[in-house]
């Protein structure tokens, strides 16, 4: 064997080395977990700090990646041709052949599949150990990338591709909601706890106008009212706090806490007709329909208030918001002492559920873990109004996103009940339930 062949060989190993050590780190450093990563960093790993360093710029490592990748395969496949030219003399063809077949072979095993597998199963170690050689050539190689992505994003305008990324926070958000759907579906996470963290993340995303007490439905208090009548009122209501308004409902002059009125009531040793109710309402506080929950959730915390009254673009009264409108967003239905049993939704013994037309889309699927659309209407007579482009009549049934709905009461214009028949579940869902 002569000395040409054996450093061609060793340079042909050495080599597939560095084309293995690129793949894997390609391949580590995209599914490398970011959130250990980062409480890595935050526990004083440098290699966890330069991963993430490499990740806010992944376009430039991967294209260092890509650059080293593709320098060290085409120079092994050159240098395998020249080693089997020397060792076939004379018959060029019979070399290049075997010089393509055995490198090919050669590349895809050790180059690609073998490195990228163990990377694939041990991203997060692999991650640390390379992290420092490719922040290394990321360096060395930056005008090159630079250029190259120049050029790339150059070619992709052309073509009219946007350059624009999604921001990062819409891509978290979405990444989080899809591992949260992800662990539902192989049982790793309860449906109540799914509903939860779902609802966390679509603070965001809600108005309070979706989950406002309607104006139709608000319990509120005439303020010219003889006192003993306010108090018989307060102590009926299952609310601790009611507006109050003065000639017109839309005219809303404070809100009455009941802690207000029953120290007040103490103080006059029971003489109610010598309270001046309207007196011990608090300033009311509104708040445009347009709102996020988030925003309204952050208000209420930062006021040290759990009550607002919402209303429109024109300051006409819309509904009102409370803090446990928004928790219950979160947790679900809070109930007391003092709350009705009813939540809107009755499940028959036939399988249908009826529903009041007033229950948001987003409560019935979180109590019967229905899946109906809640982008264009809030309530369900909502949602069947939207879908029907009409307003339907009593015993009319439609059909939409696989669910039955059948109208069973209406008073005027507005559906006040529901029958809905939702899809049968698949023969091995009933097993399996």
């Amino acid at each position: 064997m002569t000395p040409e062949i054996l450093i061609l060989g060793g340079s042909i190993v050495l080599l597939l080395f560095c084309s293995a050590f690129f793949s894997a780190s390609e391949t580590a450093l995209t599914g490398a977990s970011r959130a250990k990563m980062f409480a890595m960093e935050k526990s004083g790993s440098r290699r966890a700090a330069t991963v993430n360093r490499l990740y806010a710029g992944r376009e430039r490592f991967i294209g260092a990646i890509l650059v080293g990748n593709n320098f060290v395969n085409i120079l092994a496949s050159t240098l395998g041709t020249a080693l089997f030219l020397e060792i076939f003399q004379q018959d060029a063809e019979s070399a290049i052949a075997a010089a393509t077949a055995m490198m090919t072979v050669l590349v895809i095993i050790f180059g690609e599949v073998l490195p990228k597998t163990y990377a694939f199963n041990f991203a997060d170690r692999t991650a640390l150990f390379v992290a420092p050689v490719i922040s290394a050539l990321v360096m060395v190689f930056y005008p090159i990338i630079h250029a190259v992505q120049a050029l790339v994003w150059g070619i992709l305008r052309v073509f009219g591709v946007d350059a624009k990324r999604e921001t990062d926070s819409e891509a978290a958000h979405e990444e989080i909601r899809g591992a949260i759907d992800l662990h539902h579906s192989e049982g790793a996470v309860e449906a109540e706890d799914r509903f939860m963290l779902g609802g966390v993340l679509d603070l965001k995303s809600l108005s309070v106008a979706e989950v406002m007490v309607h104006r139709k439905n608000m319990a509120m208090l005439d303020a010219g009212l003889p006192s003993q009548q306010l108090l018989d009122l307060v102590l009926t209501s299952k609310h601790t706090r009611l507006p109050l308004y003065r000639d017109d409902p839309e005219n809303i002059i404070g809100v009455l806490h009941v802690k207000d009125l029953l120290r007040a009531v103490a103080r006059h040793r029971g003489g109610i007709a010598s309270i001046d109710i309207p007196s011990l309402a608090t300033k009311p506080w509104f708040v445009p329909e347009t709102t996020t929950l988030q925003e309204q959730l952050s208000e209420f915390l930062k006021r040290g208030l759990h009550f607002a009254i919402v209303v429109d673009e024109y300051g006409a009264l819309r509904g009102l918001i409370t803090l446990e409108d928004i928790l219950e967003e979160i947790v679900g239905q809070i109930r007391d002492e003092h709350d009705r049993e009813t939540s809107g939704v009755r499940p028959q013994a036939d399988g249908t559920v009826i529903v009041d037309g007033w229950v948001p889309i987003r409560d019935a699927n979180r109590a019967m873990h229905w899946s109906l659309p809640d982008d264009d209407a809030t309530t369900l007579a909502g949602l069947v109004i939207h879908e029907s482009q009409t307003i339907p009549e009593v015993g009319q049934v439609f059909v939409f996103h696989e669910f039955k709905f059948e109208i069973m009461r209406k008073h005027k214009n507005q559906i006040t009940a529901i029958r809905v028949t939702p899809p049968e579940k698949p023969e091995k869902d009933v097993k399996a339930g």
